[in-house]
């Protein structure tokens, strides 16, 4: 039996056998700037940084669901305990 493979998969797996080059016309300036202060940053030269920009934004990302989630909750936890503020808002009489 032929086991079905995602079209994400597919293209994750050409990628992998067959290096591409990818030319960006018109880029402004400030962009070129940014991108090479931030490569400075990482350590990486500005192609190396083009590559890890698009890495991480086209393919999935490495974990569980579960992982990324714990992730996400412990990047936007807040101090703030609003148990008492929505009582008293939805306790108000008007």
């Amino acid at each position: 039996m032929r086991r079905l493979v995602p079209r994400w998969r597919q293209l994750q797996q050409a990628a992998i056998t067959h290096m591409a080059q990818l030319t960006v016309r018109k880029l402004s300036g400030q962009v070129i700037g940014r991108l090479k202060q931030r490569a400075a940053k990482n350590g990486r030269s500005a192609e190396a940084e083009h590559r890890e920009i698009l890495r991480r934004a086209l393919l999935p990302a490495a974990g569980s669901f579960a992982e990324r989630a714990r992730a996400m909750r412990r990047r936007l936890a807040s101090s703030i305990d609003s148990t008492d503020t929505i009582r008293a808002d939805r306790d108000r009489t008007d």
